[in-house]
């Protein structure tokens, strides 16, 4: 078999994954910002490890089986371009760090920390203890958290937060979570999304990114939610508008916003500004860049999962995680 693998994450796992795959596989690892270079490499491939496909590298892909995406998210696989029958499989091992970024940035909003350390470097001690005209700040017990989006990443997320006491909810698409089971307050479908925001002190967006998905969350949305309340979004970028969310935090509408999932990624290598609004001018919002998944562990598993599908594969066994088969 040769396999071409297009994705830079997985670089320090090389020996791990190719040690991994049947005898005489060829593994070629092209330079993932070079599209031409991949394009070459997939001529004679079997199977691509990478994060995006294009219309372009369909032209040069013709004896492609797979793409197996190292990741969840497959929105950029154009899976029109792949020969017929070939399939896009994913994998997941995320949830634990995603999961520890959530609460981790929940409790830098509500908590002001950020706002302390910067202070105290100034030799200014930010608390009530020392100065009654600062507000008290809350943590996370009997805060309710709600959940746009309850798969992976929700449903671990929530296990964390009810460790802490807190509260939930969650609106999903098609509205199938069993609340009870859950122990969520309550469940229902996106059409209950103004009511979520304006129950919450937490919203928490990990919904998949799809057209109907794309600026669910918009002025009228965020204008739901309270001044104290903050947002965290580890979906996608485009699922909450970043106009309305940059001026919701900028006025106060709002308390805070956790974003580690953006509207404009620069080529791999490269820097760039993540969105069109200056979202780094503003004191209540934390950035990351789309790292809240990027542990070693998360990778440790997610390289298991490709070399499984890979030998599935080349075996003739039903692969795994299956998302789409190109017709």
């Amino acid at each position: 078999m040769r396999i071409v693998v297009s994705d830079a994450n997985l670089a320090s796992w090389r020996s791990d994954l190719e040690s991994a795959l049947p005898d005489g596989t060829v593994v070629a690892w092209p330079d993932p910002t070079d599209d031409v270079a991949i394009g070459q490499a997939l001529i004679s491939a079997d199977v691509l490890v990478g994060p995006r496909f294009t219309a372009e590298m369909g032209e040069a892909a013709t004896n492609l089986r797979l793409v197996q995406v190292a990741g969840a998210g497959t929105d950029k696989i154009d899976v029109n371009a792949l020969p017929h029958g070939a399939k896009v499989a994913n994998t997941f091992h995320h949830e634990d760090s995603i999961t520890e970024y959530v609460v981790a940035a929940t409790v830098m909003l509500r908590r002001g920390i950020r706002q302390q350390d910067a202070a105290l470097r100034r030799g200014e001690w930010v608390t009530p203890a020392h100065d009654a005209a600062q507000p008290w700040v809350s943590g996370l017990a009997g805060a309710t958290v709600g959940f746009v989006g309850f798969g992976h990443i929700g449903a671990r997320t929530w296990e964390l937060f009810k460790a802490f006491r807190a509260h939930g909810m969650t609106v999903t698409r098609r509205g199938e979570i069993d609340a009870t089971a859950q122990g969520l307050e309550w469940a229902g479908t996106v059409d209950d999304i103004d009511k979520l925001l304006e129950m919450s002190d937490v919203v928490v967006v990990s919904a998949p990114l799809t057209p109907e998905t794309t600026g669910m969350i918009g002025g009228s949305e965020l204008s739901r939610m309270g001044p104290s309340a903050v947002l965290v979004n580890v979906g996608r970028g485009p699922l909450v508008d970043q106009d309305a969310l940059y001026a919701a935090l900028r006025d106060g509408a709002i308390g805070g916003a956790a974003i580690d999932v953006w509207y404009d990624y620069p080529p791999a290598g490269h820097t760039g500004s993540p969105s069109t609004q200056p979202f780094h001018e503003l004191s209540n919002v934390l950035m990351t860049p789309h790292s809240s998944g990027l542990t070693r562990q998360t990778f440790d598993g997610r390289v298991v999962d490709v070399a499984e599908n890979i030998n599935r594969l080349a075996a003739g066994r039903p692969l795994r995680n299956v998302v789409a088969v190109a017709s």
